[in-house]
């Protein structure tokens, strides 16, 4: 089946904006591109032309056509958050007026909120490491630095020495779509990471030179597993219940900063999301934590 020509057009034109102007990946622009190919065969058995045709009961029609496919609420809130993307793209251009999905509703998806230690936990897994060996006090550092910054694991293990100002207390990374941010790192974090480069660091390289912040005894940067199965393990040690993983200590910095009062836009820059939404979700933790104090504590919770 063919698809309009208008709406094939307008999709090379976002794509061509995720490329240049976004920075994201082949890989993430061919699965919008999936996604929005799907939504141009159905606009095809819908007889719709123009893209300044599509209105809010065409999104609504779409979403309950991929239902009665069968895709999973998870899959249907993914297309619905594709055609947001494409029609603000659309709006910003002035190629169209408003968008037809910005005030469509993400399918129900069951989606757990993340999981989020409390801060006794957060400081039993970061003590968990045996300082006593040079790989103790880098994986300490590690932790640290996770939490203290709110970093994605691929920030950490590819972060360069260049990246960091123990002086004005602040890291610079990369993140998604190779955007830089700086993020700003408390005290401990900053005293963990000076002990691991004046005691820990020199000795695990030996006659060798990396870039790196956090090298092996290899002298090269830590895999994402094996960085995945050092927290794993060391949750483990700390007595810690629940599964503890890199995005433990990236949720609690989150929810943590918002508990203690700071201002979401604020954690959304730190967190380096692109869409506030996205940060949202962990006023949601910090609502539920609160309810389930009422619940608990209060007479008639």
């Amino acid at each position: 089946m063919s698809q309009p020509t208008d709406f094939l057009n307008r999709v090379d034109q976002h794509q061509a904006f995720l490329s240049l102007e976004k920075g994201l990946s082949r890989k993430t622009i061919a699965a919008y591109s999936t996604d929005l190919m799907q939504f141009g065969l159905f606009l095809e058995e819908q007889k719709i032309v123009r893209v300044a045709d599509i209105d809010r009961g065409t999104i609504l029609s779409y979403l309950i056509h991929l239902r009665n496919r069968g895709l999973s609420a998870r899959s249907r809130a993914r297309h619905l958050v594709t055609l947001r993307g494409f029609f603000k793209f659309l709006t910003q251009e002035k190629i169209i007026g408003s968008s037809p999905a910005a005030q469509i509703d993400l399918p129900k998806t069951g989606l757990q909120l993340p999981d989020v230690l409390s801060v006794a936990d957060v400081e039993a897994l970061i003590a968990a490491p045996d300082r006593n060996k040079l790989e103790g006090v880098r994986d300490a550092a590690m932790l640290e630095l996770l939490y203290g910054a709110g970093l994605r694991v691929s920030e950490l293990i590819g972060l360069e020495m260049t990246g960091i100002n123990l002086e004005a207390g602040f890291v610079r990374v990369f993140g998604k779509g190779s955007k830089e941010r700086l993020v700003p790192v408390g005290r401990m974090a900053m005293d963990a990471i000076q002990t691991y480069l004046e005691n820990s660091r020199p000795l695990l390289l030996g006659n060798r030179s990396s870039s790196y912040l956090f090298v092996t005894r290899r002298g090269s940067a830590m895999t994402r597993q094996s960085f995945w199965n050092l927290v794993g393990r060391y949750g483990r040690r700390a007595g810690l219940k629940k599964r503890v993983t890199p995005h433990s200590l990236r949720h609690s910095f989150a929810t943590h900063l918002l508990e203690g009062g700071a201002d979401l836009r604020a954690v959304q820059m730190m967190l380096g999301h692109a869409d506030i939404s996205t940060t949202q979700i962990y006023t949601h933790v910090a609502q539920r934590q609160l309810l389930d104090a009422h619940k608990k504590y209060h007479p008639r919770g």
